[in-house]
């Protein structure tokens, strides 16, 4: 096998595992629920990217650029797919969550109503005197 055959398998293989690489950002979307991190117009650009190198591959013809281009284009196409479902229930998702941790932390709030019994606290609370004492003098 000649160096270039070699390169063009080496290309392939490596054209092959790009065009995969989405699958990354497909998971990551799925475990999170969310999009919101990933770009739709850096996707975008990329896709039409790889639509030029695929119009290059016919032209040539060359039709590993062909493959491997298409491949890309088609997992790229996949991720925007997912990316776009998870934009768009995204925002509900992220509201409802946030409600329900504000109701959350509502119920933990301890309230600052008197005692039933009307008993009123005698001793002013020491948490505005806690901390270290005030810095007097200059420190060198």
């Amino acid at each position: 096998m000649s160096t270039t055959d070699l390169l063009a398998v080496a290309a392939t293989v490596a054209g092959l595992a790009m065009a995969l690489s989405p699958a990354l950002q497909i998971r990551r979307m799925r475990r999170t629920r969310s999009s919101n991190d990933v770009s739709l117009l850096y996707l975008g650009l990329l896709m039409v990217g790889f639509a030029v190198w695929i119009s290059y591959g016919v032209a040539l013809p060359n039709w590993v650029l062909v493959g491997t281009n298409s491949a890309s284009l088609a997992f790229m196409l996949l991720t925007v797919l997912v990316a776009l479902r998870y934009r768009r229930g995204g925002a509900r998702r992220a509201a409802a969550g946030l409600v329900a941790e504000t109701e959350a932390r509502a119920a933990r709030v301890p309230t600052t109503a008197p005692p039933a019994d009307g008993a009123t606290d005698p001793e002013p609370a020491a948490a505005a005197t806690d901390g270290p004492p005030p810095l007097t003098g200059r420190r060198h």
